[in-house]
């Protein structure tokens, strides 16, 4: 596994349907190295920071393997970080990554937190509103991570998990608790056992079972 692209941007205003909104999406790949903080890469910030963002969001991974078919389905070429990823991987699939996974990425050390949920803003990025929901049907969500060891990380650099979350619940399990309010509440609760799980969707879960 490795890192393709190392990609980074400020928050921009932006006019979108009418409003000016203020987003963080637009990444340009760097040369790097780029160091890799608590809250996120240098040169990288969110605009919002109640629903982006903060030590569960810190990084965002997305495959370059999803990227032809994306190209495809969308017919239009598509460059690193186009869909907001701070990091373009090889080999880091939702489906093969557990939630509390840890890996060390260049010289610093990440944990999974959970699968990307997209808000309006991929559809401003896409300039087509109906992305979002074309992005959970097809169900490549992308992986966010938190930083367990700052770090440096470059175009290039390996990426090598060192620990395994025994639950082995992946992303794509995850996101399908997600989006299923009837999903099977032992499921939940294993879920609820990883340490890792970002903070805002354990809440989300225990409300979910206490209902």
């Amino acid at each position: 596994m490795r890192i393709v692209s190392v990609n980074v941007g400020m928050p921009r205003d932006v006019v979108w349907q009418g409003r000016t909104v203020r987003t963080g999406i637009f990444k340009e790949p760097v040369a790097g190295p780029v160091p890799l903080r608590r809250h996120n890469l240098d040169g990288d910030a969110q605009a919002d920071l109640t629903v982006h963002g903060g030590p569960d969001k810190a990084v965002y991974a997305y495959p370059s393997e999803h990227y032809p078919a994306w190209r495809t389905r969308l017919n239009r070429e598509l460059s690193h970080g186009i869909f907001g990823e701070n990091l373009t991987t090889e080999g880091l699939i939702e489906d093969a990554v557990s939630i509390g996974d840890v890996f060390r990425v260049g010289t610093a050390r990440l944990v999974v937190t959970q699968p990307r949920m997209p808000c309006f803003k991929l559809g401003l990025r896409f300039g087509d509103p109906a992305m979002v929901k074309t992005f959970l049907e097809v169900g490549r969500p992308g992986i966010y991570l938190a930083v367990r060891e700052e770090g440096v990380v470059s175009p290039g650099d390996r990426i090598e998990r060192v620990a395994e979350d025994e639950k082995r619940i992946a992303v794509t399990d995850m996101l399908r608790l997600i989006l299923d309010h009837d999903a099977d509440s032992d499921d939940v609760r294993r879920l609820l056992e990883v340490p890792a799980l970002a903070a805002v969707w354990r809440a989300e879960f225990e409300r979910r079972l206490a209902l």
